[in-house]
């Protein structure tokens, strides 16, 4: 090494800084790698994006390439910043000592370490997919010593109970997913991001969150006078209806309202006619989670549904459109509810809610968090925080809100205004 210019050992040691940033980046760009992201461009034949997952599928033997590959370069860097220091300050051994130290170190953080780990972690793709040829012929090349080395060193592990072969999965669930769909930012329209949200909520929701309740239901009484069934064939704006006689549950079937058409048009109908072609009524429990019901519709080919509590009593009808609406949004328009709606905005900031709207739909319609655990509407939320029906207008807090109500009639609460508590933020 005496004879060696200082000119190439400078330059032998900038190539070894070199080789030692590419292991450094190598390391943190493949583990920063988004594995789902990985597997996409695999499946799509991105020869770098193949190339890395093969370099993945072992990472104890990646690692292990990378590490002996980096510390040789860094060790051999090291020799050779001591000869060269040597060189410089040969009648001061100490200070050749103390300045190799510090500046070596200086170098070796800033160029070999802290520099490229940055940059890779920032773009993982375009470090780790050009290194994978590297490490591909340098993990073939350093096999026997590599498997050598990981031997020993899953030993150890084994020692302590852990198992490189048993990695944790990338499996996500349904919360990381969640908040994946979330933090999509702009790769996922709004609108989209929303309708997968709500199918993911499917599964926390049930047919009782979203029923027509019983006291809203419509159909066709057949103890009721021709004439007045006529009338409401006539006039509904329902596509399918119950059937039944007296009392809800009495059903018969279900009626698709074209069915009728021809009676209608001649004028002339029997109410056997309308048993003939109701069809069987489908029933199903009230605790059924949404995303199950939305594929018991499919399976059984039916569109609506006669909602039962535990003792066989109809509460209310869920119909496929109730289920689609909760992931798309409301996507027909109700001429009734658009003449009423739910929700009234106030001049001084507070709004007048209907005591029959939906707790749910109220908190997506206007964000707020009015609790959704217990009863589903604005009225039954109103008494179970009260613990009694109450026969005069009061006012209570719930949370954020202050709810003061407004009417009562037959035991239920039918208006009610709520008031945003000063100072109080939207959840964003």
């Amino acid at each position: 090494m005496s004879d060696v210019p200082l000119s190439v050992l400078f330059g032998i040691l900038v190539l070894l800084i070199i080789f030692s940033g590419f292991f450094s980046s190598s390391e943190t760009g493949m583990m920063s790698l988004n594995r789902y992201r990985l597997r996409h461009l695999a499946k799509s034949k991105h020869k770098g994006a193949l190339r890395a997952s093969k370099l993945l599928e072992k990472p104890d033997r990646l690692i292990g390439t990378i590490l002996t590959g980096n510390n040789l370069v860094n060790f051999a860097a090291a020799a050779l910043a001591t000869i060269i220091s040597q060189r410089l300050w040969p009648d001061n051994p100490d200070l050749a000592v103390f300045v190799n130290t510090i500046l070596f170190t200086l170098i070796v953080l800033i160029f070999a370490e802290l520099t490229p780990k940055t940059l890779a972690a920032i773009a993982p793709e375009k470090i780790a997919f050009p290194a994978s040829r590297g490490l591909l012929a340098l993990q073939w090349l350093l096999q026997p010593f590599v498997w050598f080395v990981n031997t020993i060193a899953n030993g150890l592990l084994k020692l302590i109970r852990v198992d490189v072969n048993n990695a944790t999965p990338d499996n996500l669930s349904t919360e990381e997913l969640r908040t994946i769909v979330r933090e999509a930012g702009t790769m996922i329209p709004k609108r989209h991001q929303h309708m997968l949200i709500s199918i993911l909520d499917l599964e926390k929701m049930t047919v009782n969150d979203i029923m027509v309740p019983r006291n809203e239901i419509i159909g066709i009484d057949l103890d009721d006078d021709l004439n007045d069934i006529l009338q409401q064939l006539r006039t509904t704006q329902h596509t399918r209806m119950p059937v039944y006689r007296g009392d809800i549950n009495n059903v018969i079937g279900v009626l698709h309202t074209r069915n009728m058409s021809r009676f209608l048009t001649c004028g002339e109908l029997i109410k056997e006619e309308i048993e003939q072609v109701t069809r069987e009524p489908y029933f199903i429990p009230e605790s059924t989670p949404l995303h199950t019901q939305l594929f018991n519709f499919q399976k059984n080919k039916r569109r609506i549904a006669l909602v039962v509590d535990e003792y066989g009593d109809i509460q209310g009808i869920c119909t496929l459109e109730d289920i689609l609406e909760e992931i798309v949004g409301d996507f027909t328009t109700d001429v009734v509810a658009a003449s009423s709606p739910d929700v009234h905005p106030q001049e001084d900031g507070s709004y007048i809610v209907d005591g029959a709207a939906y707790v749910r739909d109220v908190n997506k319609a206007l964000k707020w968090t009015l609790p959704i655990d217990g009863p589903k509407t604005i009225s039954g939320l109103i008494v179970e925080m009260l613990e009694y029906i109450p026969d005069a207008p009061v006012c209570l807090r719930i949370g954020e809100y202050r709810i003061e109500i407004l009417q009562i009639r037959d035991n239920i609460i039918r208006a009610a205004r709520v008031t945003i508590a000063p100072g109080y933020r939207h959840p964003d």
